[in-house]
């Protein structure tokens, strides 16, 4: 996530929009409103009257007919005026998965990113997603076993295996209640470079019940 954020607001000058888009050499922006409140998106697209991915950037530089509408209407349109609204956002606790499935589902190069407020705190782009699953194996299993069985359940690491083979996590052992089973996989799920998790976890006292049972590790 990019947290250097470029924005406009709404009542932005649509040349000045333009301006933005081509200095900071990004597709689209955030647009706030007067409170600072993120309301919608204006790209290139938006601007040229186009449908996401159908010119490359640059357009806005150069001739052609697309351009030529886009000096016309430069005069009377503001971004509230050119914006996609509501925007497409992505939550700032999203998995990378799940930021990823946002960004391809809607065909989208780039997305802002809200807090648990709606407010603005950065905007992800695909090739941030792809640098994330550059990690090594040994850094995964290194914050799997910190973060997660150390820090967050409080659990030996030592007691658990932890094999990670090109992004995938393999987790064996026994924790001590069934309901921590889902956290482990869940927290482990959201570390950078995780592509998927395969749990073969047990539990002593299912704590999920009232009477105690016993689950064996897979």
């Amino acid at each position: 996530m990019t947290k250097d954020v470029a924005a406009v607001r709404v009542r932005t000058p649509y040349k000045e929009v333009v301006r933005v888009l081509d200095e900071r050499g990004v597709s689209s922006l955030p647009v706030l409103d007067d409170e600072g409140q993120l309301v919608g998106v204006v790209s290139e697209a938006d601007i040229l009257g186009e449908t996401p991915g159908a010119r490359p950037r640059g357009l806005l530089r150069h001739g052609g007919s697309a351009a030529r509408r886009a000096r016309e209407r430069a005069k009377r349109l503001s971004a509230q005026g050119v914006m996609s609204a509501p925007a497409v956002t992505v939550r700032d606790d999203d998995s990378i998965a799940a930021a990823a499935r946002t960004l391809l589902g809607r065909e989208l190069k780039a997305a802002p990113v809200v807090d648990d407020h709606g407010a603005l705190v950065g905007i992800v782009a695909r090739r941030d997603l792809l640098r994330r699953y550059l990690r090594s194996d040994s850094e995964i299993r290194e914050e799997v076993q910190r973060e997660v069985f150390m820090r967050v359940l409080w659990a030996d690491p030592e007691r658990f295996e932890i094999d990670v083979h090109d992004g995938i996590v393999v987790l064996k052992g026994t924790l001590e209640q069934r309901s921590a089973i889902p956290v482990a996989v869940h927290l482990t799920q959201a570390v950078d470079g995780v592509v998927d998790v395969i749990d073969q976890l047990g539990y002593e006292v299912d704590d999920t019940h009232t009477r105690p049972a016993f689950r064996m590790p897979r």
